[in-house]
């Protein structure tokens, strides 16, 4: 079993380890200290032995960061988790903050009215972070100091750094040699006058250079640093016995992590910085060398997210495959009698199925299986202590996804077990016309995925209803299922490019009572022409993930002539594209699942 349902972590064990942060806070002089979900490298996903936040707070989130002063301790998520956060964390010495509505600046001001030092980790903040606070709070008295870790200083038992093997990722899945992408790069940095880059993203590093690992859990990624240089030529820092395994390469030299900050001070400017994932340290130490800095984003994040034609083949054999084996586990679920199945049981079932591809490196995330209210919980994950047993009248969310050598899924499907009350019905049939606006719409290239975001609401808000998440995120290509700088959401800038693959998953949730939520991956690819139409280059998406949609949740009354159309075409191709792949009675359930509204 790939997923585990332990609890790691429980409200008690705040309390005391917010006095010994306190302690050491004190005898550091510091009034205040951040502690943020990220670590060095800036991803979303972080190993056991960077997961500060929830080793403070109890708080398992994937977003959020903590503010802790000498009197209180405010704890900043979003939407997603402001229900999750108050389960999680022991609230007499923890206050949850409603974030991004409160920012970290202007609660400091509040909370230190006459000024105070508040120190934060280098290491663990970017400049873009770190300057959008100090200019929140100029004139307050308040003042941002990087220092050493108080926190780790604390942390007993914290885990040792990852050391997993790093695996060659073959020509064959990849579609380009890392020769060829650093020479390609190398020649943006020429372009733009820049002599060097300096990587910190994971994902970059590992397509850059055509390398897998398992440093985080479920993301097969390799932690190092990279300094890219204009001729091609790249340094890299890590565990180097982790690389034993792969011969050498004339183009790259391998160095311990202890030499990433010599490097950088020998480095000739400018070199290539970006400011919203390199940490502080990292422009730090160039600029006490008088190394000249040029701010840019990571040369590798475009060229990431648009994927080659090989990587699409691959995430299309890899949805069809990962879509058959989520066909078997909706038939196996009808099949069962609901009440003698917990939602442990849904999330390990639903790995055996995947497991059962004979393809499965590893699930991409933990499965949320969240049934009744806790599929209001939009990234609940279930443990031991909370897991909770199917009923009728009720739902069951389901999202989870898996990584396959040629390609990362990521789905969701609502499920009604026994009969659906009539709300719960129209809610998920607005969020279905929601997803379904998402998935036929063209649009001139050039938009963004904030120019697209409010076509899935419309729906929801015409009965009042919105979800306080974005639609959509980048997915890798056997690399983070979230993956940039591609979004669906109402905060990207980013246009979107052929290539691109994003997840379409609008949703709605009511605290206490259910949880909806349907996703599918799509990827943008340029628009066949139209007769009569402008002469604009135009783009459109195209659906990846095949699975039926629930039809017992689906009010027909509400779909347009449209809606109901796209529906029966796209459960017609499910069943033309899934059924082969499946046994005759999961075949036989998908003929029923699949038939026209």
């Amino acid at each position: 079993m790939l997923q585990s349902f332990a609890v790691t972590s429980r409200p008690e064990q705040g309390p005391p380890r917010l006095a010994r942060l306190r302690e050491a806070m004190r005898a550091a002089g510091l009034d205040g200290f951040l502690v943020p979900r990220a670590d060095a490298h800036q991803g979303e996903y972080v190993a056991p032995r960077d997961e500060r936040l929830a080793w403070l707070t109890g708080f398992t989130g994937s977003a959020g960061f903590a503010v802790v002063l000498r009197d209180i301790a405010g704890i900043f998520v979003d939407g997603r988790y402001r229900v999750q956060v108050k389960a999680q964390v022991d609230t007499a010495h923890f206050t949850p903050v409603d974030w991004p509505e409160t920012k970290p600046g202007p609660w400091l001001r509040e909370h230190l009215p006459t000024g105070g030092r508040v120190g934060f980790d280098p290491w663990l903040h970017t400049p873009a972070q770190i300057e959008e606070i100090a200019t929140a709070l100029a004139g307050s008295g308040v003042v941002l100091a990087p220092v050493e870790n108080p926190l780790d200083r604390v942390w007993d038992d914290r885990p040792a750094r990852p050391a997993e093997p790093v695996r060659s990722y073959p020509k064959a899945y990849a579609g380009k040699g890392d020769e060829t992408k650093r020479a390609e790069i190398a020649e943006a940095l020429r372009a733009a006058g820049h002599k060097a880059a300096v990587l910190t993203l994971p994902d970059s590093i590992c397509w850059l250079l055509n390398i897998r690992g398992a440093d985080i859990p479920r993301n097969p990624v390799v932690h190092a640093f990279a300094i890219l240089h204009d001729d091609g030529h790249l340094h890299l820092f890590s565990d180097p016995e982790k690389f034993d395994g792969l011969g050498p390469d004339p183009g790259i030299d391998l160095a311990h992590w202890d030499a990433f900050e010599d490097a950088l001070a020998a480095l000739t400017g400018p070199v290539r910085v970006d400011k919203a994932s390199a940490p502080c340290a990292v422009s730090a130490a160039l600029e006490a060398a008088g190394v000249a800095i040029a701010w840019a984003d990571d040369p590798c994040i475009l060229p990431k997210a648009c994927k080659t034609e090989t990587e699409i083949a691959g995430a299309v054999e890899a949805h069809l495959r990962d879509g058959a084996a989520m066909v078997e586990f909706l038939a196996w679920l009808d099949a069962q009698d609901p009440a003698a199945l917990t939602e442990i049981d849904v999330a390990t079932a639903l790995e055996g199925f995947r497991q059962a591809t004979g393809a499965l490196q590893d699930i991409s995330f933990e499965t949320i299986a969240g049934a009744g209210p806790h599929a209001a919980l939009p990234h609940y994950r279930v443990t031991e202590d909370s897991n909770r047993r199917l009923a009728a009248g009720e739902l069951l969310l389901v999202d989870s996804g898996g990584q396959y050598l040629d390609g990362t899924t990521d789905i969701t499907r609502t499920m009604a077990i026994g009969a659906a009350g009539a709300e719960e019905r129209a809610c998920f049939t607005r969020v279905l016309k929601g997803m379904i606006a998402i998935s036929i719409t063209r649009w001139p290239r050039g938009l963004a995925g904030r120019d697209l975001d409010a076509l899935a609401r419309w729906p929801l808000w015409q009965a009042g209803l919105d979800y306080d998440h974005g639609t959509g995120h980048g997915v890798g290509a056997y690399l983070s299922v979230h993956e940039g700088p591609q979004r669906l959401s109402r905060i990207s800038h980013v246009p979107l490019e052929p290539g691109m693959i994003l997840s379409n998953e609008p949703g709605y949730y009511r605290e206490g009572a259910f949880g909806i939520r349907i996703e599918n991956l799509i990827v943008v690819e340029e628009a066949p022409a139209l007769p009569g139409a402008d002469a604009r280059e135009m783009l459109a998406f195209r659906t990846l993930t095949y699975v039926p949609i629930d039809r017992r949740l689906i009010d027909a009354a509400l779909l347009t002539g449209a809606e109901r159309d796209w529906l029966n075409a796209y459960h017609a191709e499910v069943l033309d594209r899934i059924g082969p792949r499946c046994g005759d009675a999961a075949r036989a359930w998908l003929e029923a699942a699949c038939a026209p509204i």
